[in-house]
């Protein structure tokens, strides 16, 4: 005979109504040194990352970054083709004429920096995510409506579900659940 399937803990899920409730909650949870957890609002809230303790994004260093990279190879392709493989002189200009390659170089750039933007941003969102523990939570569905939650991770290190609960108690949360992996 086969023992039942244990199920694994994904964490503590607490349910608040208002954006001034979950803001100086994140405050809470954050002084308190948990790492693993996020908070999930129906629209942005203002300060809600200092809230949470989050540093700045690297997103503006990877559209930057992609930006350059565009920019830098669009400038030496132009350069390649009208001074190496296929020289021609055009009114007497010298081959490498750069004043006309700057629309290109500007575009390409361009172009980079809105890949960079948009693949950066999904891949540091994680997404698409086709599955994730808290949509197993009935209640969780109503984060995109008219609720505020927090999540913290079992994974944390200061986790523990007692003193982890309480402290979500104590932040004076409407409903704190359990939720499974």
């Amino acid at each position: 005979m086969s023992k039942p399937l244990k199920k694994k803990t994904y964490g503590l899920l607490a349910e608040y109504d208002s954006a001034r409730a979950i803001y100086h909650a994140c405050e809470q949870v954050r002084d308190a040194g948990y790492k693993v957890w996020d908070s999930h609002t129906p629209f942005a809230v203002h300060n809600l990352d200092k809230a949470m303790g989050l540093g700045p994004s690297v997103l503006p260093w990877i559209v930057f970054a992609m930006g350059m990279t565009g920019a830098s190879l669009a400038m030496l392709l132009q350069w390649w083709t009208s001074t190496i493989d296929y020289p021609i002189v055009i009114a007497g200009k010298p081959y490498f004429s750069w004043q006309a390659f700057v629309p290109v170089t500007f575009e390409l750039g361009v172009l980079f920096s809105a890949f960079g933007a948009v693949f950066g941003m999904l891949g540091l969102n994680r997404l698409p995510m086709w599955y994730h523990s808290l949509f197993n939570s009935e209640r969780f569905l109503r984060h995109t409506d008219d609720k505020f939650f927090i999540a913290i991770e079992a994974r944390d290190p200061k986790y523990d579900p007692q003193k982890t609960r309480e402290l979500l108690e104590r932040t004076g949360a409407l409903h704190i659940e359990e939720v499974e992996d």
